[in-house]
């Protein structure tokens, strides 16, 4: 059987092909979106949650369109819904300066689909150098409290696809990347609010994040984390905290971004900092079933 596009590693063959022909022939006035679910019915293209995966599906149906294997019906006009940026929150800014057993017990809360969500965004959009950006992909959220008043907060999401210093550290094949790569978590945002100077918080914060993310992560997506990793401007910061709660320091970026149009950088070069959350981190994420 002869092969027609290769999709996000799925092979699509002339089989595959016809059906989705006759799936489009069978509903002559459905939506793009609408025809991408009924695929994902038909072959049972579902997330680890559940989910079906609408979105990778409609990228498949694009893709074979462009290339002339299947005709689509026209794009419907969709005006989008404009995202709004955090609103600005209010909380105690007097400053907080204590040794960490005398704010303890420290409390994290994931916060993710709950009201407290809202608190979390609109702190990090005030006071985190980089602001706010809506996470991509699966992601929680945690608050971290100290009595009653908000100290830090951090945003986890989906790692990215391709990531250099971290694929040769864990040492996966190009396959087992694309199928563990969900298995990773991207700590985007990192705050600890400026008014709160506490020697060795945020170390103590990122163990006890490590302790937890997987379990969380399994309760929301029904899979677990078994490697974290994150970004660490050097013309900012040293990475202390990082070093100071064992995570490993694995290379630089290239400075390209994702979205780059050039081998040109476009950014700063970051260091990759990344720590495991099981011991046989590297097995389980070379293991292609």
């Amino acid at each position: 059987m002869m092969f027609v596009l290769k999709y996000r590693g799925r092979e699509i063959d002339e089989r595959q092909v016809a059906f989705i022909r006759e799936l489009i022939a069978f509903h002559p006035s459905a939506s793009r979106r609408a025809l991408s679910m009924a695929l994902c019915e038909a072959w049972n293209w579902r997330q680890p949650n559940g989910a079906l995966c609408d979105a990778l599906c409609r990228g498949l149906l694009l893709a074979l369109y462009r290339a002339g294997q299947i005709e689509l019906p026209a794009a419907r006009l969709v005006i989008p819904r404009e995202r709004r940026a955090p609103g600005p929150v209010l909380v105690d800014c007097a400053p907080l300066m204590a040794r960490l057993s005398e704010i303890s017990p420290v409390v994290i809360r994931q916060v993710r689909r709950t009201p407290e969500e809202a608190l979390v965004n609109g702190l990090i959009a005030q006071h985190h150098y980089l602001g706010y950006g809506h996470p991509v992909g699966e992601n929680l959220k945690y608050l971290v409290m100290a009595g009653e008043r908000p100290i830090a907060c951090f945003i986890w999401q989906s790692a990215p696809r391709h990531l250099g210093p971290r694929d040769r550290h864990i040492g996966w094949s190009p396959v087992a990347r694309r199928a563990n790569v969900r298995l990773l978590a991207y700590q985007s945002r990192f705050l600890i609010l400026p008014w709160v100077r506490v020697p060795h918080l945020a170390s103590h914060l990122l163990g006890r994040m490590a302790a937890r993310l997987s379990k969380d992560w399994q309760q929301i997506y029904a899979h677990p984390i078994y490697f974290t990793e994150t970004f660490v401007d050097p013309s900012r910061y040293r990475g202390t905290c990082y070093r100071a709660a064992n995570w490993s320091e694995l290379g630089l970026t290239k400075g390209r971004g994702k979205d780059c149009p050039t081998k040109q950088p476009n950014r700063s070069l970051k260091q990759v900092w990344g720590y495991p959350l099981v011991r046989d981190f590297r097995d389980r994420l070379c293991e292609v079933k």
